[in-house]
């Protein structure tokens, strides 16, 4: 029966990551499901952004620590536990649960000249272990991929500099590669001032690494606190541990107090499910009228600021709702339902800027014109992704405007008149996808309503989210 074929078209996505095709098919889901509503529920992989914060501080820690439910199998943290061996600590990884034998407060690197740290394209491990570098007894050289060394860095080196540590360019200044040489002694309390900030992680990196200095860390930014969200991710988690975190209500004044036994012993954390990787799903609900994704292991309550994501799909038209391990459903969830029409949204980002991927894309889709702001960050991540989506986009015919009316970060996005062709005879579509893992699933929701549409090096979700498409395939049950 034709329908059968069809149901087997969409069984390719739960291929072995290494065998699928490239570019890969994303069938629609009319084309598949008698009816294109769905109702899953899916768990992602833990927070990428959790798991490494995590790793560093169980690295830098005494004693054990675990980690379960931790991002295992994706490229970005298997490049930081790798730095973190080389730095000296043991990570081991047993199930869903990474072990880790800290150091104590200083790395202990086998190599007794200078330890390299290739962290290929892994953003959080090149801020944070250049931060923490200087806790080495030896200069530490902080390298990556190609686009990595294209990714701005001076501010956070300059930063370091306030610690006594001396940061070397090796290429294209202020970028990686550089090499730390930490400080002869570190300060009993650390001051360090940001005069700009084009990333988040560089407070998060120092915030991390000013929690084993004895007296703490302060910090000022002058001007606004860039993805503030991630920011106060990490005094979260400090705080979590038992480490003194204060900080002003715009985020420009940052105190972190020495950890003081705290994390002598180690740390036990449950990471939660990745809510970056679940926005793509709940905006494939919001899209489908009828349709709900339940992402299981976090509320709105929790650590990430892509928690808040659903909100925005609430103003789109759809349902939301938040239930709490309290509550006696066996576990806290975060659902979202897709209502009779999508709505056009003028939203602010600047807090969730890993979900703007997929909100950007839903708008696509949506009943008129929107506008996102607040994604200038997305300039300097694994690509430039505001050019990136304009370009991606215009295959389907959506203007995506950049820097409205002066306005750095800002976007309009208009979708063709009459909407998006949804006919069994629109042209083929390959969207690239930069080798950029937000990329490829973000644009994987035009392939669900969209017929002719595949996705190019589908491989590149591997760095942070394995088994996206195999999920991605239960909808289409």
């Amino acid at each position: 029966m034709p329908h059968q074929a069809e149901q087997k078209d969409a069984g390719h996505l739960s291929a072995p990551l290494g065998t699928l095709p490239d570019p890969l098919p994303v069938p629609t889901l009319a084309s598949v499901r008698v009816m294109p509503a769905f109702d899953a529920s899916l768990r992602p992989p833990g927070s990428k952004s959790l798991t490494n914060r995590a790793l560093l501080l169980a690295a830098l820690s005494g004693g054990q620590s675990e980690l379960r439910g931790a991002l295992i199998d994706a490229a970005d943290t298997r490049v930081m536990s790798k730095a973190l061996v080389q730095l000296g600590a043991s990570v081991q990884v047993r199930g869903d649960t990474i072990c880790v034998e800290g150091v104590g407060g200083r790395w202990k690197p086998k190599a007794s000249e200078e330890v390299r740290l290739d962290l290929e394209n892994a953003g959080t491990a090149v801020r944070f272990l250049a931060a923490a570098s200087v806790f080495s007894p030896v200069p530490v050289v902080i390298d990556g991929n190609d686009r990595m060394r294209q990714r701005p860095i001076g501010e956070l080196g300059r930063a370091l500099g306030d610690l006594g540590a001396r940061v070397e360019s090796l290429g294209n200044a202020g970028c990686p590669p550089i090499r730390i040489v930490p400080p002869a002694m570190l300060p009993e309390r650390g001051e360090i001032f940001f005069e700009t900030l084009p990333s988040s992680q560089f407070v998060s990196a120092v915030l991390l690494a000013g929690a084993f200095l004895p007296g703490g860390l302060s910090v000022e930014i002058e001007g606004e606190a860039t993805s503030a969200s991630y920011v106060r991710m990490t005094l979260g988690l400090l705080d979590h541990f038992g480490v003194a975190v204060r900080s002003s209500a715009d985020l420009r004044v940052l105190r972190v107090g020495g950890h003081r036994g705290a994390l002598d012993s180690g740390i036990t954390l449950d990471i939660e499910p990745d809510a970056s990787g679940a926005s793509v799903f709940w905006a494939a609900a919001a899209a489908a009228p009828g349709a709900r994704v339940v992402i299981e292991g976090v509320d709105d309550s929790g650590l990430q600021g892509d928690l808040a994501f659903p909100s925005v799909l609430a103003r789109m038209g759809a349902t939301t709702r938040s239930v709490s391990a309290e509550e006696g459903t066996g576990g806290p969830c975060l659902s979202v339902r897709g209502g009779d029409v999508l709505q056009p949204v003028m939203a602010d980002m600047r807090d969730m800027p890993d979900a703007a991927m997929a909100l950007v894309v839903l708008a696509s889709l949506a009943k008129g014109g929107s506008m996102v702001r607040g994604l200038h960050t997305l300039r300097v991540k694994e690509t430039d992704r505001l050019h990136a989506l304009r370009a991606e986009l215009a295959k389907v015919g959506v203007v995506v405007e950049l820097d409205v009316q002066g306005e750095a970060g800002a976007v309009r996005i208009e979708p063709p008149a009459g909407g998006i062709d949804r006919s069994a005879s629109a042209s083929p579509v390959v969207f690239e996808t930069y080798d950029d893992h937000r990329m490829a699933m973000a644009l994987s929701l035009i392939g669900l309503h969209r017929p002719n549409v595949s996705i190019a090096d589908p491989k590149c979700v591997a760095k942070t989210y394995p088994g996206f498409w195999a999920d991605l395939a239960r909808l289409y049950e």
